[in-house]
């Protein structure tokens, strides 16, 4: 008799198969589509649940239609101060009682802040599946917006924002990628905050901010792992159902970020980075609007990913004036971003990888790409895919990402199939339409000591 493989046998199976098998084409791969059902509660609230009893575990996510997008005006940071908040005291749970409710009982939880949602999740045993429910229906209702938690949270986020922008080394590079990407679009206000704008803000602002955004009808249950479908629709119409839905709607985000019309260069300065960087991007669509995310997301890989990549062999390896290179698409609910960037080996500057990271691009844009890199770049992003959901809350996030920003959940499944039909002919036409036809925004990275080689363009910051 022939034993039917778990869906997480299944997906180790294929993801071993993809990695043995290199020259079969990505194409040729049959992926069982994540089951998952869908539902919308009076009040609002989008519950997503995957049924998987693989393992006696359960993931349970909060994501919140909200993000730094979001900050009010000259509060920056907001969303990610509530981040913080929502691990504090409720009306009928003590401050940090997730930690108990999770890691006492072998689980964990955690969450982060991004530019369009902020997200929280738990992984427990199953049985404790009621109990992080009700915690997570007391926290959206009866969270303690109070001064002593302000405070307190507010100075976590500022410590935050030294440690990773003040005290990297090269945190002010890529703290400065939005502010001079975007020009009208909120996307230009960095998530992580900022320390004068947040010592400005007020406990009313924090109140305000809370009744505005925090509701079900701007939020998303996401449960996968091991449940009864029945169980788990009783507990949550129990503990979710009755919270109300307020009457105003929820604020959005309506600004159009404009076409850039020329290209734009901008120094920013370190006093602790030991050498120059550079950062260059491009603005793409919004990834529930457009196809062309996915090939874009392979011409990234191509030029970046791993020490065979485009960008390292001719940065690092050949020409040995980066000691590191990187190539991402953020894809947003609104205008993302394509960006390249290299932290420079000693004795370069960011002319050097400027000229180098444009003309790898325009190649790849232009010239033939073999069947074999593509594939191999395709089989990565696919085995990558494939790994993150072996596990409940790897599901959970899948579900998660394509529900919140890239237009429903069914994008969990259609986009890994549309992954493997990308062609030579796609990424030549994603690249030649958003990058190399496009207006870029530079952004030069110097040490302190090289702050008096002048700023071309629009301006330099310190």
């Amino acid at each position: 008799m022939t034993k039917r493989l778990r869906p997480a046998m299944l997906l180790a199976s294929l993801t071993l198969f993809a990695v043995l098998s290199p020259p079969l084409a990505a194409a040729e791969l049959s992926i069982p589509p994540i089951q998952y059902q869908q539902r919308t509660l009076p009040n609002g609230l989008q519950v997503i649940s995957v049924e998987d009893h693989a393992s006696p575990n359960v993931a349970v996510q909060m994501w919140y239609h909200v993000g730094s997008k979001d900050d009010p005006q000259g509060r920056s940071g907001f969303a990610h101060l509530f981040e913080h908040l929502m691990f504090k005291s409720t009306k009928h749970m003590h401050a940090e009682q997730m930690d108990r409710l999770t890691e006492d009982v072998g689980g964990a939880n955690n969450a982060s802040t991004g530019d369009d949602a902020t997200n929280y999740f738990e992984i427990v045993p199953s049985n404790y599946l009621q109990t992080l429910l009700w915690a997570e229906a007391e926290r959206l209702s009866n969270l303690n917006v109070d001064e002593p938690n302000f405070k307190s949270e507010r100075a976590v986020v500022e410590e935050e924002y030294r440690q990773s922008v003040l005290a990297n080394p090269y945190g002010k590079l890529f703290n400065a990628i939005d502010p001079y990407s975007y020009t009208v679009h909120p996307y230009k206000r960095p998530t992580i905050g900022s320390i004068e704008e947040l010592e400005a803000a007020s406990l009313q602002n924090v109140i305000d901010f809370h009744n505005t955004f925090y509701r079900p009808d701007n939020a998303t249950l996401i449960v996968a792992g091991d449940f009864d479908p029945k169980q788990l629709d009783t507990w949550v119409d129990q503990y979710f159902g009755a919270i109300a839905k307020p009457a105003t709607p929820v604020p959005q985000v309506t600004v159009q970020e404009p076409p850039r019309k020329k290209n734009l260069r901008y120094t920013v300065t370190s006093e602790t980075a030991p050498l120059p960087a550079v950062a260059i991007t491009w603005l793409i669509p919004p990834a529930a609007e457009s196809a062309d995310i996915i090939p874009l997301q392979i011409a990234a890989a191509l030029l970046s990913q791993g020490d065979s990549s485009r960008l390292y062999q001719s940065l690092v390896y050949r020409h040995q004036i980066a000691q590191q290179i990187g190539a991402d698409v953020d894809a947003r609910v609104g205008p993302g971003l394509f960006t390249v960037d290299a932290i420079l080996a000693s004795g370069h500057q960011p002319a050097e990888a400027e000229k180098l990271l444009h003309e790898e691009i325009i190649w790849l844009a232009t010239q033939p790409i073999s069947a074999a890199e593509l594939d191999k770049v395709k089989t990565q992003l696919l085995t990558a895919e494939l790994k993150q959901r072996q596990t409940a809350q790897g599901v959970a996030f899948a579900l998660g990402q394509a529900s919140l920003i890239d237009g429903g959940a069914e994008h969990a499944n259609t986009d890994l199939v549309a992954l493997q039909k990308v062609t030579e002919e796609d990424v030549h036409r994603v690249l030649q339409k958003y990058v190399t036809g496009a207006h870029s925004v530079t952004i030069d990275y110097l040490p302190q000591a090289a702050k008096s080689t002048p700023a071309t363009g629009n301006g330099a910051v310190k």
